[in-house]
């Protein structure tokens, strides 16, 4: 995922704020560094444009991980 693929749909949407998803098909809901450091570049990206990240989750089987919930935002 690019950062500026992200923006591009907020703007062709018209979104103020957006969430995001995805999955980790090995079972385990906990964020890579490389989410980490992506979620960071996305809230840098969106805010140039001003629109907000609400939260991002990392969905596996049944679990789910919020990262606003975990102060990771």
């Amino acid at each position: 995922m690019y950062p500026r693929e992200v923006v591009r749909e907020a703007l062709a949407s018209n979104a103020a704020s957006v969430m995001l998803a995805h999955n980790h098909p090995s079972g385990v809901p906990a964020p890579s560094e490389a989410d980490l450091l992506l979620t960071r570049a996305l809230v840098q990206a969106l805010a140039l444009v001003d629109v907000r990240i609400l939260d991002h989750f990392v969905v596996a089987g049944h679990e789910v991980h919020s990262f606003a919930e975990n102060g990771q935002m």
